[in-house]
């Protein structure tokens, strides 16, 4: 009974061992089978001059925030020095230019994300009113894309150029952004440009969608029943039948009676001398 017990305690580990691996590795093949969601967002920084992460060594007159699209007019631009104070002054919208390398974006088309490559650079031009101390500076933007999707960011940099002085009458600014774009950045506003995404012609390019070309949401589970039966169905015919242990457990009463038998025999011969001694 101990050993029963001890192998069916075995089999339902190794199903248990089974069934976790089998999960993992459905899990890891249906991850691969189906294409990452892209990101739908538009009008997104491309690039930047100076670069985030880079180290400017003389003092620029403006930065150039180059987006996807051309920013809003009431968007809002701020550069804030080591010392927490704005030395921003006023933007402006700058000349398009080629981007180097194009930023593909994405647009959902019939339930459908279409990719779009982005080759021109539209640039938002932030004057630097003056460079106060060497350090990190932060230019932060906030603006609205056509799809109606904030675009906010920053671009942070590190100054070890000789500091400069303000503007005679200058003073750093404390203005934040307009209530209009505060409400539409937080998405304050109704969909207006869901139809004019798909209205435009798409570039020339592999069309992928979270739901195309990837495997059933039904598969996982399906697959792990089917694998978690196989394995009880095997476990259950390796399992030894009770009729052989029944079996050799009689063996050795059979020999004791044979053993028996003998003794009786022995008995009985012992018994015909002691009979012929009476006569």
């Amino acid at each position: 009974m101990r050993s029963r017990l001890v192998t069916v305690c075995e089999v339902l580990g190794r199903v248990a061992a089974a069934v976790a691996a089998t999960a993992v590795a459905a899990t890891a093949v249906v991850s691969l089978a189906l294409p990452a969601a892209p990101a739908s967002a538009h009008g997104q920084l491309a690039t930047s001059t100076p670069l985030t992460g880079t180290v400017v060594r003389e003092p620029l007159t403006r930065l150039a925030l180059y987006f996807t699209e051309k920013p809003a007019p009431n968007a809002h631009f701020t550069i804030t020095g080591p010392n927490g104070s704005r030395v921003d002054n006023g933007w402006s919208f700058g000349e398009p230019k080629r981007l180097d390398k194009p930023v593909t974006e994405y647009f959902t088309v019939n339930g459908v994300f279409e990719p779009r490559l982005y080759h021109t650079g539209f640039p938002a031009m932030v004057t630097v009113a003056h460079w106060p101390a060497k350090g990190r500076y932060t230019a932060s933007y906030l603006s609205v894309a056509s799809d109606g999707e904030a675009v906010r960011g920053d671009v942070t940099f590190d100054y070890q150029g000789p500091g400069t002085a303000a503007p005679a009458g200058w003073t750093a600014p404390t203005n934040g952004p307009e209530p209009a774009l505060l409400a539409l950045a937080e998405g304050d506003h109704p969909a207006t440009t869901a139809a004019s995404a798909t209205t435009a012609a798409p570039v020339a390019g592999p069309t992928a969608s979270p739901a195309e070309g990837g495997l059933p949401p039904w598969l996982l589970p399906a697959a792990v029943v089917l694998v978690v039966g196989a394995i009880v169905v095997v476990a259950a015919r390796r399992e030894p039948a009770p009729g052989r242990s029944t079996g050799a457990a009689r063996r050795p009463a059979g020999t004791t009676r044979q053993s028996g038998g003998a003794a009786g025999r022995k008995a009985g011969t012992s018994r015909r001398p002691a009979r012929r001694g009476r006569r």
